[in-house]
């Protein structure tokens, strides 16, 4: 067992199933409904406690009601929450998803009222409690400071980023990276079609981490440190009934992989079953196995 801080953002996930998705400008009943935590690095976390790992989330929470959810399904999983910065004003991130029950789909709106952590906040955390940290790049020049305190004051420590979204100055985290995960719609915005050549330019940017990127339904590439380009197919289930946080599944599958001496090849291979399975049920209860 691996003890593993999240640093990045929890949010209340309203999500609205529909037999397919609506076209603008028309009406569709909803025929289910759910209100629940999500957020890519608790997701990561929960998929993480479920494979046997002790976790911690560090990020900010609003003095509200909503609140109150996201730490009872944390707290359900086992995964840590003291690390928590409180606000007494604001609202926690919100998104209001889509669901197709047609496509297993989802489309997502994302409201947000609430600062983000601060490396003022992240230095009150005992980074030498933990084996692994990981988190979220975004909220740039406060978690290039977080990380490069983590170099500084636990080098034998793996520091993960996950690179989602195109954001000023994202390219700056690199350097302070072990392990970088890069999203396929970071690479098509970069104006990449394919994620080889992708990985090979972000290479020549980054000559100290191991470079993963997923690709949907195609599997997952990944480049090592050396420079050979490895390559695992999608598990695609029977039916795909739920892709929202595959790619979180994903993330913590290799890293709990990693953490278990796999090679960078098998980890991916790991990431890309679990993920698999993920996107053949609701929510993230019984991934706590990868299966045959």
């Amino acid at each position: 067992m691996a003890r593993i801080l999240g640093v990045g953002v929890a949010t209340l996930d309203i999500i609205n199933s529909v037999a397919e998705f609506p076209a603008e400008d028309s009406e569709v009943r909803v025929d289910q409904q759910q209100r629940c935590r999500g957020g890519n690095v608790t997701n990561t976390l929960v998929v993480l406690s479920q494979l046997g790992h002790q976790c911690s989330w560090a990020g900010t929470l609003a003095d509200e009601p909503d609140a109150q959810l996201i730490l009872a399904d944390l707290q359900r999983y086992g995964v840590d929450a003291r690390g928590c910065r409180w606000y007494r004003t604001g609202k926690v991130p919100t998104s209001y998803i889509v669901r197709s029950r047609s496509s297993g789909s989802r489309t997502i709106v994302h409201y947000r009222d609430l600062p983000e952590l601060t490396l003022s906040d992240f230095e009150r955390l005992d980074l030498s409690r933990f084996d692994w940290l990981h988190f979220e790049g975004r909220n740039v020049d406060e978690v290039c400071a977080m990380l490069a305190l983590a170099k500084s004051q636990a080098p034998a420590v793996p520091r993960s980023v996950e690179i989602e979204k195109m954001r000023a100055g994202v390219d700056r985290l690199y350097e302070y990276a072990d392990l970088l995960f890069y999203a396929k719609g970071f690479a098509m915005a970069a104006g990449y079609e394919q994620p080889q050549p992708f990985l090979r330019q972000m290479r020549r940017q980054v000559s100290g981490a191991d470079l993963v990127c997923a690709w949907g339904e195609r599997g997952a590439w990944a480049m090592a440190r050396g420079g050979e380009i490895t390559h695992s197919g999608a598990s695609l289930p029977s039916v795909v009934v739920d892709t929202l946080g595959a790619g979180d599944t994903f993330n913590a599958a290799l890293i709990d992989a990693r953490l278990r001496g796999m090679a960078l090849a098998e980890a991916v291979h790991s990431g890309c079953r679990l993920a698999g399975r993920k996107c053949g049920q609701m929510g993230f209860d019984g991934l706590g196995g990868l299966g045959s």
